[in-house]
């Protein structure tokens, strides 16, 4: 009875964690500004997908086959972010969630076209998507943010390429973001390590902070950039790409 006991406890232990597993956001870096985002109920989405001519890529994650997303969000129309979007929409018959505009623009079955603007929402799975403001450039369309809810509570703010603005109080206000995928690149296009901090720390309480969009070319910020603006802050977890982390 002893050992029958012990098997079922272990049996269970097994179950419980399995459950626990399952009951996690999974967030994989896969380089630059692309992630790859499985939700608690399994439903994966594929964020700003630059990934075969992506130099921060590694290897073993360039092949397009390898992604069969529930959707693929694209935060605005710039190759370092939606350059793969359509072959792996049509490859895998996943739709596009992005700024109407840029979506229609694809030339995709419609069932594939979930264009939207900011304040709309999307259900994909088990997530709920929230398209938001960034400040920045695309053409067809605006650029967007998202935040994703999902199930066990987490929620996930993407960036996007974004300068710091005043709105970003009512995406704290409104959504709680408790994992932040943060753009800190810099150069001549996007707001620098320093300036990205300014804006967790003037309007965010994350639990989690993943820096994003530097070290991939010339001109953005490196790894040490990112370091030293964000010193002593336990929450900021740089990753290598193909990295993953549950949350």
């Amino acid at each position: 009875m002893g050992r029958r006991a012990l098997l079922m406890g272990i049996a269970g232990l097994a179950m419980a964690t399995t459950a626990q597993a399952q009951g996690k956001v999974k967030v994989q870096w896969l380089g630059h500004a692309a992630f790859l985002v499985t939700s608690p109920g399994g439903t994966q989405l594929l964020l700003d997908p630059w990934i075969t001519e992506n130099p921060s890529v590694p290897d073993s994650l360039k092949d397009l086959s390898h992604y069969k997303p529930a959707a693929i969000l694209v935060t605005h129309s710039h190759s370092d972010h939606s350059a793969d979007a359509k072959a792996i929409a049509v490859a895998s018959g996943a739709p596009v969630v992005s700024a109407y505009e840029w979506v229609a623009a694809q030339g995709l079955p419609e069932k594939q076209t979930l264009g939207g603007n900011v304040g709309g929402t999307f259900k994909i799975g088990d997530v709920t998507i929230h398209l938001v403001t960034a400040v920045h450039s695309s053409e067809p369309g605006r650029p967007v943010g998202f935040v994703l809810e999902f199930t066990n509570g987490q929620t996930i703010y993407d960036t996007g390429d974004t300068w710091i603005f005043g709105d970003m109080a009512l995406i704290q206000e409104i959504y709680h973001p408790t994992v932040i995928l943060l753009q800190v690149g810099g150069g001549p296009y996007n707001e620098d390590p320093k300036t990205a901090k300014l804006a967790i720390t003037k309007y965010f309480h994350p639990t989690a902070i993943i820096p994003m969009h530097y070290a991939t070319f010339p001109g953005l910020a490196t790894e040490a950039d990112v370091r030293t603006a964000f010193a002593g802050d336990s929450r900021v977890m740089i990753l290598r790409p193909g990295n993953t982390r549950t949350f």
